[in-house]
């Protein structure tokens, strides 16, 4: 697989990396285009777009989709889980150990190469339980 080429800087590209890094959900591209607008006040959608698109490609930025079809997005690019909380809608960073081996056993069991894995769960949050 080939590298992809470094990034150039682009103050559209910075806005919008800054813009996920400062916020604790998981944001849709329409929500991320929203807040870039807010400093950037003619950049299109698509730019934003284009831009996640080359953040992920890098790995810099995380996309999922909780499968109802909409993309999410994450800065936090380190191995962790997440809750999809049934409630509210919320998606939440779970601080449960991240466990490496499950790759290795999955490898093992299907005889392919496992590169890492997304585990999302699905349950209440903390805060929904708390309000119930």
């Amino acid at each position: 697989m080939e590298t992809a080429k470094p990034l150039k800087h682009s103050r559209q590209r910075a806005c919008i990396l800054d813009v996920l890094r400062n916020t604790k959900t998981h944001p849709t591209a329409d929500w991320i285009y929203a807040k870039v607008k807010e400093e950037i006040p003619n950049i299109s959608l698509g730019t934003v777009y284009r831009n996640l698109a080359l953040l992920c490609e890098h790995q810099m930025v995380f996309k999922f989709n909780i499968g109802n079809g909409i993309d999410h997005y994450d800065a936090n690019t380190n191995p962790h889980y997440h809750l999809f909380c049934k409630s509210c809608g919320r998606i939440l960073d779970l601080a449960a150990e991240y466990h490496h081996h499950l790759d290795t056993l999955a490898s093992y069991h299907s005889n392919h190469r496992i590169d890492n894995h997304m585990l999302l769960f699905y349950g209440v949050c903390d805060e929904c339980l708390k309000n119930n």
